[in-house]
């Protein structure tokens, strides 16, 4: 179960990526970019899932606290952006790169947590 967390994971990492990084790059939100932020979302939710369930539940450290965040900041993110899109406001959509990466940023935080501190 570990592996295929871990696997999961890694998937989110890559997904969420190429959404953060293309939208960035594009500095036009894109619908396929949303596609990517909720590919992440679902694959970190489903990942932490697995995780929390061989710890035993939430653990209050770093690694536990930012990962919630973490999670929460991914939901608020793809939210907004699908609400960007509906409502086709042009000024948002050329804007809303600027907040991803400060996301994906903090995203990362839980990811490398347990390489950096030897977390098995």
């Amino acid at each position: 179960m570990m592996q295929t967390s871990s696997i999961v994971i890694t998937f989110a990492l890559v997904f969420y990526s190429i959404g953060v990084w293309s939208e960035r790059i594009a500095r036009e939100l894109k619908p396929w970019h949303l596609i990517f932020f909720w590919l992440g979302f679902i694959c970190d939710t489903w990942g932490t899932g697995m995780m929390l369930d061989m710890a035993g539940g939430l653990t209050f450290d770093l690694h536990g606290i930012s990962g919630s965040l973490a999670i929460l900041l991914m939901l608020i993110h793809a939210v907004w952006a699908t609400v960007v899109l509906l409502r086709k406001d042009t000024r948002l959509i050329y804007n809303f790169h600027r907040y991803s990466v400060i996301v994906w940023a903090i995203w990362l935080i839980p990811y490398f947590s347990p390489m950096i501190f030897g977390m098995q």
